[in-house]
């Protein structure tokens, strides 16, 4: 008899689900449990209407390799019962373990349907012919039947002159040399993986431009060029385990031009490249789904990626040639319709920030295009990217500049084209005008994204446009007027919350996020429960702080993850966890407690969050540290705190800014070149704070500060107590004007309450401190 273990899930694997307390959002639900085994095993899966399982009332899935499942047909409306089993290699025959503990869920009226089909049927009709990503044989002529009338057709031109032609010239990209020791360098790190990506670019590009005008030296010299980059070591620099990045690349050139060329390559040309790619594919497969197994811990950002950058394209390009396409092919579309995306949920969210949603989300796109045009499965229809264009929309907002969460390559500069690029996906898909006009701001205003790194060495622009041009249709822009947006904008399933007035008018726009995060310091998020970032008029005035210079680097580890760097408090000079214990960083968390609008007295944004837990690793007596936001009127700011500990302690107050600040007893005042913000502290239980500022980053490296701007740190130091209550008010205005918010102070039983009104809008409200 075969054992079935029930190990209990924690918050850095999957769950048990769907079960009482699961609001199930598509139909069929995806059912998920916590491996009985930690090498492979096969299960055996139930669901019924009935609690006693009756047969003809009962589903019986045999053969399951994973510990998830998506049923290929929907269910009807009803309640559920659910139960699995452990069993032996289908293949060998044997038994299986007892079942599971049994669950049970309703299924409601009304949802989106998305099943998945079965294995079985999975990849029947699919094209064995090549080429197989992006267009077949048809709809290559249907192109150039189209590029015969219009030279133009779907950006053709600018693809072509652009994108392709330098590639006949250019001289043959060296393969990449090992590290000085073999310890990574930074620089060399990303001059690698840039290499590769112009390695693909050229074998792409050359390949289908080759292809599409019939062009016999450009055909042969993407040959060249793939024959070239499939001759590099598949154990050396360019290996997975030496440098991901790179090998992601090398992997989607093979597979690019193994594909598009494979009618001119010779018997032994495709024996060549084949056996290539199925070795490099298959570095990233084991690591993926063997030695990190998402699918036990899903929390993984570059496994994750690998699935969309390399499993896809590789997959697709050697079904029906080698049997373990079809297995990397089969957990991918597993993964993406059952448990994807472990970094957000019903809202759309991004727990690791924007930055890693649109590196994420670029490849997951690509890949579930090339999905959808082989083997006609549409996993873009599931609820997740229905709504993930709020996501950037909300958080990452056009014109505003180092006013969003957690690691960001681009810190310090707009939002990146790439952005947009992918927004509009989601505009074609839904028909969401708003993400529309988000796409046409970007494009606007990233004039030369080529020049920078985070764009050129990850996806070119012209082929992405050619793409999209063809596969969606054209989507009318609506701005982001009041009314078109939520005031107050909500994701839940992240503990992330924005606020917004006049979006739409970057001169006008006042933009305050705040987060607290049930995610709290993993992967790319940084110890910031409770912290928020304030962008007005076209000027960032509390900021993310710090630069970007490598992940992994002393700006990295010791600044920018760090409370310290954060707009929030620090107890006794301590913070948040953010090290490098994953399983610590998971338990750092924050819960928005409440998010909503409130439309009396001119109308105010309200946000509720507690965020003590994050401290605890650092910070054993903090009791309680809740904080909430008021955005009034769409003009001024209230932020109260609460904090309790069970022994006196100082609070330090944090914020950033790009200026020095002038301080003045309770006040400080940031003088920006588009805006200008006043900030005072309205109320400290404990006494008046002594404010300070400086523009250090401390325990950073001085030798990774060369060049880079001074930022400045306000620092608001508390008496010491085991209770403190703070309110602060926060006064953006226009360069050149003022506002006058004045305020009034009541005692009321234990504690006070506070009056604020905005004198030229009457926008007021009062505020209790107890």
């Amino acid at each position: 008899m075969i054992a079935l273990s029930e190990p209990q899930s924690g918050k850095m694997s999957v769950p048990y689900a769907p079960d009482e307390h699961t609001a199930l959002l598509e139909n069929p639900p995806r059912f998920t449990w916590m491996p009985a085994v930690q090498e492979k095993g096969y299960y055996v899966l139930q669901y019924s209407t009935s609690e006693s399982f009756e047969q003809l009332k009962t589903v019986t899935v045999q053969g399951i390799p994973y510990n998830l499942y998506t049923p290929s047909t929907v269910l009807e409306p009803g309640r559920y019962y659910w139960r699995y089993a452990l069993a032996a290699d289908p293949a060998e025959g044997g038994g299986q373990s007892g079942w599971s503990k049994v669950r049970a869920f309703t299924v409601p009226e009304g949802l989106p349907e998305t099943p998945l089909p079965g294995r079985a049927e999975r990849y029947l009709g699919t094209n064995t012919a090549h080429p197989r990503l992006w267009l077949n044989a048809q709809q290559i002529a249907d192109f150039q039947a189209e590029l015969a009338k219009d030279p133009a057709y779907c950006g053709w031109d600018r693809f072509y002159a652009q994108s392709v032609k330098r590639w006949m010239d250019a001289a043959l990209i060296p393969e990449p040399e090992r590290y000085p020791n073999d310890k990574r360098v930074a620089r060399l790190w990303r001059q690698m993986y840039m290499d590769c990506q112009e390695a693909l670019y050229a074998v792409r590009h050359l390949s289908v431009a080759g292809i599409m005008t019939e062009n016999a030296a450009m055909i042969a010299r993407a040959k060249e060029w793939l024959l070239h980059v499939a001759g590099w070591d598949t154990e050396g620099a360019t290996a997975h385990h030496y440098n991901d990045e790179a090998a992601f690349r090398v992997a989607g050139a093979l597979a690019w031009g193994y594909d598009w060329l494979y009618p001119h390559l010779s018997e032994q040309e495709r024996a060549e490249v084949r056996a290539v790619l199925l070795r490099r594919t298959g570095q990233v497969a084991d690591y993926a789904m063997n030695r990190v197994k998402i699918h036990h811990v899903p929390y993984d950002s570059h496994p994750i990626r690998s699935l969309s950058s390399v499993l896809v394209p590789s997959g697709i390009v050697l079904l029906h040639e080698d049997p373990q396409a079809a297995e990397w092919l089969d957990y991918t579309l597993e993964y993406y319709a059952c448990l994807y995306s472990p970094w957000g949920g019903e809202d759309g969210g991004w727990a690791e920030g924007p930055q890693y949603w649109t590196t994420g989300l670029a490849f997951v796109l690509d890949a579930m295009n090339l999905i959808r045009g082989y083997t006609g499965i549409q996993l873009l229809e599931r609820p997740f990217f229905t709504k993930t264009g709020d996501f950037p929309l909300y958080c990452a907002a056009p014109g505003t500049v180092r006013a969003s969460f957690g690691d960001q390559s681009n810190l310090g500069e707009p939002v990146s084209l790439k952005t947009g690029f992918n927004i509009r996906q989601f505009a074609g898909l839904t028909g969401n005008g708003l993400y529309q006009w988000y796409y046409e701001q970007t494009a606007e205003s990233d004039k030369d994204a080529d020049t920078k790194f985070y764009n050129y060495g990850w996806w070119d622009f012209r082929f992405d446009e050619m793409m999209y041009r063809h596969d969606y249709p054209d989507v009318a822009a609506v701005p982001p007027v009041n009314g078109a947006i939520e005031p107050v904008k909500w994701f839940r399933d992240i503990g992330w919350v924005a606020m917004h007035s006049r979006m739409d008018d970057p001169e006008k726009h006042i933009m305050l996020l705040a987060k607290s995060s049930r995610y709290g310091s993993i992967s790319h998020s940084h110890g910031d429960q409770n912290g928020f970032l304030l962008h007005a008029y076209g000027e960032p005035l509390a900021i993310e702080s710090g630069h970007y210079v490598s992940y992994g680097s002393t700006m990295h580890m010791n600044w920018r993850r760090q409370t310290l760097s954060t707009n929030n408090i620090i107890v006794d000079g301590l913070g948040q966890y953010a090290g490098k214990d994953k399983a610590l960083c998971m338990e750092a968390t924050g819960i928005v407690e409440d998010a909503r609008y409130l439309p009396d007295n001119g109308g105010c944004g309200y946000a509720r969050m507690d965020a003590a837990n994050a401290y605890l690793s650092h910070v054993p007596y903090l009791q309680r540290y809740t904080r909430e936001f008021y955005f009034i009127g769409d003009s001024y700011i209230v932020i109260a705190d609460a904090v309790d500990l069970s022994q006196p302690a100082k609070l330090d107050w944090l914020m950033h800014t790009l200026y020095p600040m002038e301080l003045d007893g309770q006040t400080f005042h940031v003088n920006g070149v588009k805006a200008d913000m006043t900030g005072t502290f309205v109320y400290s239980s404990s006494g008046e704070l002594a404010l300070s500022q400086h523009n250090r980053f401390t325990g950073v490296d001085p030798a990774e500060l060369d060049g880079l701007d001074n930022q400045w740190h306000l620092h608001a130091q508390t008496a010491a107590a085991a209770r403190h209550r703070l309110v602060t008010l926060l006064v953006p205005s226009r360069k050149g004007t003022a506002k006058q918010v004045s305020y009034r102070m009541t005692e009321r039983g234990e504690g006070v309450a506070i009056s604020f009104r905005d004198a030229a809008s009457g926008a007021s409200r009062e505020i209790e401190v107890l």
